[in-house]
């Protein structure tokens, strides 16, 4: 399965699955917080490779995930999920982060989202995420 490489810095990598039509992200370990600009940057790449592509499913390998600002949480839920709704999403799976702060945090955005129609499950592993994701 060819995958596209779309964002790559020392944070974090987003790749598209163009068979299955997955934007599909990772946090790297041990770098501590994202930068607001680096973290919303990547986020829209993603929403617009979502939108281009005319995918519906996003992969959130969120392990190494120390957590967002109250202000990156803020523009996510404002800003980024309409447009990325907008934008043809639909399915998420998340590889639930290690850390509890970002559970916690993350915990509240499923929530919301779900209330909002995303169809969201959690997972241990990555393989198992994107095989859920193939199906739906």
């Amino acid at each position: 399965m060819s995958t596209e490489v779309i964002y790559d810095s020392p944070f974090a990598t987003m790749w598209y699955h163009p068979e299955s039509k997955i934007i599909h992200h990772q946090t790297h370990p041990d770098k501590g917080s994202w930068r607001p600009e680096e973290f919303r940057s990547m986020m829209l790449l993603g929403s617009q490779t979502l939108e281009e592509k005319g995918a519906h499913k996003w992969l959130s390998d969120d392990r190494d995930t120390v957590g967002a600002t109250k202000d990156e949480f803020q523009w996510g839920v404002e800003f980024w999920f309409p447009r990325t709704v907008k934008a043809g999403w639909k399915h998420w799976a998340i590889v639930q982060p290690k850390h509890i702060i970002a559970q916690l945090n993350l915990e509240k955005v499923v929530k919301d989202y779900k209330a909002q129609g995303i169809n969201v499950m959690f997972f241990s592993d990555v393989d198992l995420a994107m095989h859920w994701l193939e199906s739906q």
